[in-house]
């Protein structure tokens, strides 16, 4: 595996840093965009449960990432010429890489529960931290987050919990969707830094778009076209693709890819959330504590990192 690259704005040359994220959308800075970010994606993973009976998972995904696209393509008006084939061929295998993390993601959701299918993915960005991490010190901060997200696997029973008996399918699906994301925290950081603002997410979206509409159309027809299900469909676009996706990109620009891949491992945490407010799945004793664990692994994951950007910056 390639590590991605890590470059800061520091080490960038004169000329070159990265844009700032807009408006008030910077003033969040790097961390506050993630959380947002997790924040929409979770809660829109859980309305998207809820949409499956009706247009089925492949349908759902088509439809996320159809509107998406659109969305972005009409506000980004990315500039199609001008790109050199390298920053074309970054955008494919980002478009590729969101279309199969959706649609493996989704199949999981369709056989287990939201909280087990985010805590089962989150461990492709661990990994992913681990082995680009520079400093020993992110591996004790990985390894904690790690137990943590096993523990919120494993305990509790009953009631769609995490404890309960998984589809061994499903699990392979959320694996498999684990290192899509894995893969998707480094096109995300390219794409981010060959394309001005998020129009090199919008094309990206599009390619996605373009490769699943199909496999959508042959599993649902003409249920994607209910008016119903596309006001459904166009609000888990704008929670699961449109708002986290870009401010995801965002932050990328703004901290190292090992960093925001240990901020992944708090994507469980608010799963079990969205799942306790719109799907009923409660939480136990052993959860919460794992919970515990994962928020005080990316705590100090954060800290770790702002302590080494400050002393590598010399004040001027």
């Amino acid at each position: 595996m390639t590590a991605p690259d890590t470059t800061t704005p520091s080490q960038l040359a004169p000329g070159t840093a990265p844009a700032e994220a807009p408006g008030r959308l910077g003033a969040l800075g790097p961390v506050g965009l993630v959380f947002a970010g997790g924040i929409s994606v979770q809660f829109g993973g859980a309305l998207a449960v809820t949409l499956m009976p009706r247009a089925g998972a492949l349908g759902v995904v088509a439809l996320r990432l159809l509107v998406a696209a659109v969305v972005l393509l009409v506000f980004c008006r990315p500039r199609v010429r001008g790109h050199s084939r390298t920053d074309w061929g970054t955008v494919v295998v980002f478009g590729v890489t969101l279309a199969a993390m959706n649609g493996l993601f989704y199949q999981a959701l369709d056989r287990i529960p939201l909280g087990a299918a985010v805590t089962l993915e989150v461990l492709g960005p661990l990994t992913l931290s681990v082995v680009v991490s520079r400093r020993a010190l992110n591996l004790v901060w990985a390894g904690l987050a790690l137990v943590g997200v096993f523990l919120l696997g494993g305990g509790g029973s009953g009631g769609g919990g995490f404890g309960a008996d998984l589809d061994l399918a499903g699990v392979a699906f959320a694996l498999g969707a684990g290192v899509m994301w894995a893969a998707y925290i480094v096109f995300s950081a390219r794409t981010g830094r060959r394309f001005p603002k998020a129009d090199g997410l919008a094309l990206a979206m599009a390619v996605g778009a373009l490769l699943f509409l199909p496999l959508g159309i042959v599993e649902s027809g003409t249920k994607l076209i209910d008016p119903v299900t596309l006001g459904l469909g166009a609000a888990v676009a704008m929670l699961s693709s449109v708002l986290p996706y870009t401010l995801e990109l965002l932050a990328l620009r703004r901290m190292p890819a090992s960093t925001f891949a240990v901020l992944m491992s708090l994507e469980p945490a608010i799963a079990a959330t969205a799942g306790f407010f719109i799907l009923d799945q409660a939480l136990s004793a052993t959860q919460a504590a794992a919970i515990a664990l994962v928020v005080a692994a990316s705590m100090g994951a954060v800290r770790t990192q702002v302590g080494r950007t400050k002393r590598a910056v010399p004040e001027v």
